[in-house]
């Protein structure tokens, strides 16, 4: 199975992973063949990538990390909660949360006992799920890589528990800004983007006071847009007064942002949010955090079509724990020409070679 780009699909290609439309049902499933009808709607909802099997990525796996029936109950309890303060009276949000809270600490529990289960670096299969609020997904994916920076940086049980739960409550203030202003395309007047950088402030006020949530948990929405050079929102404190949680979290937050689809630009690939991270690190982001999601994550996700430094190309076909840099990769072309058998080379042991370029195409295609 292999990743490709919406843009280069054909029919008669073959779906490698179902898509999930914004109700999480089905809307294509795996298996299915593609019709010129089917890459045409795929396009118009704008999914940038898809998985297709063909003989050459036959037998690569592209697993999520964290299994779908999870995924499902996790968005739908954090939809729950944040919808049960819209329209609140700020001294009501509390109380409308608190039960929410309770639900959502539950559901962190099993998302990190499906982390602890599976030790592969964490891979999230984004463009196998449209959504209609990018907030709740961008919750859920956020709380997935903190976690995993977490777990990276040793952090014990209870702090990965008020980590966790600030990740997937980072956002709450959201609901108290102008939907036409977050979900504007346009550029943002300067009373917009005072408006929006108040979601940290309207979070904090209200997580801060459940009686059932740590104060640290709250500081993970007051503190997640800071930047260690005091250039962050909303009290460009600088990094010895930023929480370590949210350094990790504003790692994580960026990244996802990055890697989703937003109504003002397209997605980047994995690789390239991580150099975004990198130019940004020691100045923006924490370069311990950095590192320690560098070891947790799939840089360069199962199935991705890449060209090496020598000029080969081929597929991701496995990853290398705690070096994600530097995976295994599935030759399919070299010298201008599809090799007439596949072979493998191990990035971790050959270091003489390195990745060049992604989402590439074949000589075939």
């Amino acid at each position: 199975m292999r990743l490709i780009s919406t843009k280069v699909l054909k029919a008669g290609m073959v779906l490698g992973h179902t898509i999930y439309n914004v109700n999480e049902k089905p809307l294509l499933q795996a298996g299915v063949m593609l019709t010129d009808g089917m890459i045409a709607r795929l396009r118009l909802l704008k999914v940038q990538y898809v998985y297709i099997a063909d003989e050459q990525s036959k037998g690569i796996e592209v697993k999520e990390s964290v299994p779908i029936f999870v995924r499902q109950e996790s968005i739908r309890e954090i939809r729950q909660a944040f919808s049960s303060i819209e329209g609140c009276k700020q001294k009501n949000m509390a109380d409308m949360l608190e039960s929410k809270a309770s639900k959502i600490q539950h559901i962190l529990k099993n998302i990190m006992s499906e982390m602890d289960a599976n030790q592969d670096l964490l891979m999230i299969l984004s463009d196998t799920y449209l959504y209609d609020s990018y907030i709740f997904d961008h919750s859920y994916n956020v709380t997935l890589y903190t976690l995993a920076i977490g777990k990276e940086l040793k952090l014990p049980v209870k702090q990965l528990e008020q980590l966790g739960l600030g990740a997937m409550l980072h956002d709450i203030g959201k609901t108290m800004v102008d939907e036409s202003v977050l979900m504007k395309e346009g550029p943002l007047t300067q009373e917009e983007f005072e408006e929006i950088k108040m979601h940290t402030v309207h979070g904090f006020e209200v997580l801060k006071n459940l009686h059932n949530v740590s104060l640290l948990t709250a500081h993970c929405a007051f503190q997640h847009h800071e930047r260690l050079n005091g250039s962050g929102y909303p009290r460009g404190i600088t990094a010895e007064d930023i929480h370590p949680y949210a350094k990790i979290l504003a790692v994580a937050d960026v990244f996802d942002a990055c890697t989703s689809n937003r109504v003002y630009r397209e997605k980047m690939l994995p690789a390239d949010a991580v150099e975004t991270l990198l130019a940004g690190s020691g100045t923006l982001f924490d370069p311990t955090v950095i590192q320690a999601f560098q070891k947790g994550i799939a840089i360069y996700p199962n199935g991705l079509t890449v060209q090496l430094s020598d000029g080969r190309k081929g597929i991701v076909a496995r990853q290398n724990k705690a070096v994600s840099m530097r995976p295994v990769i599935r030759v399919v072309e070299e010298n201008g020409a599809i090799v007439p058998a596949t072979y493998e080379i191990d990035l971790a042991t050959h270091l003489d070679c390195t990745i060049a370029q992604t989402d590439i195409a074949f000589v075939t295609e």
